[in-house]
């Protein structure tokens, strides 16, 4: 079991990376001037807003409903980007690995 628990540790940080490439993604398939500067922005946008309120050491630690909160708005922007870059079954798969992952997480107690 305690392996399980470890992988599953490990889906969530990768999921979270992913959740800062869908962005990425999503900023480099705008069609205007400044997509490649979108592509550094939203992501480098997340991952503040991640220090601040979703990391272990995070400044702001949110508990309770307002961790799934912001965790909710967190993975959905990821599915939300991939989906409006065009990118259709990766959001689908994003959002099923993401639900089944932290489903885990909350019924291990993670």
């Amino acid at each position: 079991m305690q392996t399980a628990k470890a992988v599953n540790l490990g889906v969530i940080f990768l999921l979270e990376l992913g959740v800062l490439a869908a962005a990425a993604y999503w900023g480099y398939t705008r069609l205007f001037t400044g997509a490649m500067l979108l592509a550094l922005l939203a992501p480098g946008a997340l991952a503040w807003l991640w220090a601040l309120f979703g990391a272990p050491r995070a400044r702001f630690p949110l508990h309770g409903p307002a961790r799934a909160a912001f965790e909710l708005v967190w993975f959905g922007t990821g599915v939300v980007a991939l989906y409006a870059a065009g990118a259709h079954a990766w959001a689908l798969v994003l959002a099923l690995v993401c639900l089944a992952s932290k489903s885990l997480a909350h019924a291990w107690g993670q």
